[in-house]
């Protein structure tokens, strides 16, 4: 995975987000500064998923993309259709 150090980074870093916003929850924070907060946290996971999404599509869908074999590039498409409706983003 070529951006295998940067997804390690930013999953450490949200690692850090959470025990931050269980924190908050403990001190009894004001909700809405603890809502900013996980959502920060939704985004943050959301560009995870942008470089891990990049990767796979550079890699994993071009070689099967171009696979003379049509059994691969249904299984690609249709595994990344399966992840974006049952994530509900499409």
């Amino acid at each position: 995975m070529q951006d295998k150090e940067k997804i390690i980074k930013r999953l450490k870093s949200i690692e850090g987000h959470i025990r931050g916003i269980q924190r908050m929850i403990e001190e009894d924070k004001y909700c809405i500064e603890i809502i900013k907060q996980t959502l920060a946290v939704e985004s943050a996971i959301d560009k995870v998923n942008v470089l891990i999404l990049k990767g796979h599509l550079e890699s994993c869908v071009t070689t099967a993309i171009r696979s003379k074999k049509q059994v691969d590039r249904a299984r690609v498409i249709t595994e990344l259709l399966d992840v974006f409706e049952t994530s509900g983003k499409i």
